[in-house]
């Protein structure tokens, strides 16, 4: 029996309990290619031996920066974790200083890259680092293929040295350096342990229902982010097959050729999937439409357990059968259950998807706690909407007396990697102070109210949290990315980045005589006085103080490659407010 004490367990477990015939499956040259569970620890091995005979020592930093999660990318994270090495993923998406910063602050010695886009920027730092050998995934002329590390270790001659490795390596030994995207500064590396990990793969399991051994899973998070690398940990564990997505834009056609059971994604895909379900409704006619917007409105008022009477659940069934089976089929028509975290999922979604059968579980967690503290779990009555769920086991959380969220558990993070003081400025004795400020209810779920950092005051003296108005705001359909502003000011306003896509559908049925170049619908008093109406709406759920009183609208759609979010699809406040200074100064300086 393998015991589970330490990362690369994992996969041996798998292959002792499963043994899958198709345990990890990538597309390429627009075919399905999967490996066993057998195949995945030889080639584990294969990659082990490699890096030996290139000389990688225990404690040696390895990075890893791909563009799209792969079979590739798991065979060598356990291949340099079973020698005590450490894993060192980076965003793709980061810009070449990051690089630069990150490869230095990690000392990386080797690197693997997915695609030519990400080595170019990788070349043009390269000199200033410590790296002596760059190998891509892809073959690329003139650039080494990792497929050379298999070729090195194909010779078993050192497999005992392999084993010598593994047996020294212990539960607390660093496993991987996970470089936070940072909203503001410096990004801080995250040091995970392999016991961090392990025990939240174990802790987190017994909160998701699968199939073992049966179940299938579509991968499209980054896997350089904690969320996404401990999920396909638990998938490996649990028996499930993984699939890996093409990209985020084929997500939609990999999930009809794969009908995963489950899949994980962060509020922002879920609302684009949501979104795109209703354009597709307001597109029908007559007695079809008429019956998608009475199963939509039914699916915003669900509650589980059955809470809203015989009746609602007897007109429900209906609308299951007529409206939501559809866009279950749509999604590949297996999927039972989907996977939330990161950010706040709102409300509505959770109701709806739920309603349609494909319930989300919302959970909780940040890169420091491995990730995951809390998750909401359909079974025995461990699913509130609106809630992050109940803390998992063997984790403890307080609240502190100004609200913050305190974690405490083998999931908190051994530290910033060479930084004490950062470190020292986050734990209070073993209690991470996560920065997010929170309440538990009486039946133990964990509510997430706002972000410490992110909450501000007006001249006035009025605290605002912003976070609680962007997400009640992002509702509409006719705003896709909203920031709330106002620290010093005399009042909150907000910076809004339209839904285009929506907003154009909508000029072309009720005003056709309005451009729909971006800068004609922000500059469009008709669109100006639509989303005035929604922000009105929105600010009746808030006290006087904390109501948006004006707004203006950015010409452009807020994203990772033009520095408005960060990797992780969250707010990059300071770089919002300096890139759109100007609207700033017109709604608190004019």
């Amino acid at each position: 029996m393998t015991n589970i004490s330490r990362i690369f367990d994992i996969p041996y477990y798998q292959l002792e309990h499963y043994a899958l015939s198709k345990a990890l499956t990538t597309k390429y040259d627009g075919e399905w290619l999967s490996i066993s569970s057998q195949e995945y620890i030889s080639q584990i091995n294969a990659v082990s031996r490699g890096l030996l005979r290139m000389g990688v020592h225990p404690n040696d930093k390895i990075a890893v920066i791909s563009s799209t999660n792969r079979t590739e990318w798991n065979v060598l994270d356990i291949g340099i974790l079973q020698l005590g090495a450490q894993n060192v993923p980076i965003y793709p998406t980061i810009s070449k200083e990051e690089y630069n910063y990150i490869l230095n602050h990690c000392e990386a010695t080797i690197c693997f890259v997915s695609d030519l886009e990400v080595l170019e920027k990788l070349n043009a730092i390269k000199t200033n680092t410590k790296l002596k050998k760059v190998f891509t995934f892809n073959e690329i002329e003139g650039e080494i293929h990792w497929k050379e590390v298999l070729k090195l270790g194909g010779d078993r001659s050192n497999q005992e040295e392999v084993e010598s490795r593994k047996n020294k390596v212990k539960p607390n030994d660093l496993a991987t350096l996970i470089y936070t995207s940072g909203t503001t500064g410096r990004p801080k590396g995250v040091m995970l342990s392999h016991n961090n990990l392990v025990s939240n793969v174990l802790d987190s399991e017994k909160r998701v229902p699968f199939d073992y051994g049966k179940s299938k899973a579509l991968s499209f998070l980054p896997v350089c982010h904690v969320f996404e690398r401990m999920i396909l940990y638990l998938y490996q564990y649990c028996g499930v097959e993984i699939y890996f997505a093409e990209s985020i834009d084929k997500m939609s056609e990999n999930v009809k050729e794969v009908k995963p059971n489950v899949m994980t994604a962060v509020p922002r895909l879920y609302e684009k999937v949501f979104d795109k379900i209703m354009t597709k409704g307001n597109e029908l006619t007559g007695i079809k439409k008429i019956l998608f917007f009475w199963a939509v409105n039914l699916g915003l008022q669900y509650q589980p357990y059955r809470a809203n009477g015989w009746w609602y659940e007897f007109q429900l069934k209906f609308a299951r059968k007529l409206i939501f089976s559809k866009w279950k089929a749509g999604l590949g028509g297996n999927l039972d259950l989907m996977v939330s975290g990161s950010a706040a999922l709102q409300p509505r979604l959770a109701r709806i998807f739920a309603a349609a059968e494909m319930p989300i579980m919302e959970g909780y967690g940040l890169t420091e706690t491995s990730p995951v503290v809390s998750v909401n779990d359909q079974r025995h009555g461990g699913f509130r909407i609106g809630t992050v769920g109940r803390v998992i086991d063997h984790v403890e959380v307080k609240i502190a007396e100004d609200g913050e969220i305190l974690v405490k558990g083998p999931n908190v993070m051994q530290g910033y990697y060479k930084n004490p003081e950062k470190t020292a400025g986050v734990m209070t004795g073993d209690y991470f102070h996560t920065g997010d400020i929170g309440e538990i209810d009486q039946d133990g779920f964990l509510k997430i109210t706002d972000r410490k950092k992110e909450m501000f005051k007006t001249s006035g003296g009025k605290y605002v949290a912003p976070a609680l108005l962007e997400n009640e705001l992002k509702q509409s359909r006719f705003i896709e990315q909203v920031m709330v502003v106002g620290e010093g000011e005399k009042m909150p306003a907000a910076l809004i980045q339209p839904n285009f896509g929506f907003i154009k559908d909508w000029i072309a049925k009720k005003h056709k005589d309005v451009n729909t170049d971006m800068d004609s619908i922000v500059s469009s008093q008709i669109v100006i006085d639509r989303i005035k109406i929604e922000v009105d709406k929105s600010n009746k759920k808030f006290g006087h103080w904390e109501q948006v009183k004006t707004f203006q609208l950015t010409p452009e759609i807020w994203s990772i490659d033009a520095g408005h979010l960060t990797p992780s699809m969250k707010l990059k406040r300071k770089a919002i407010k300096e890139k759109y200074i100007g609207l700033y100064n017109k709604i608190y300086r004019t």
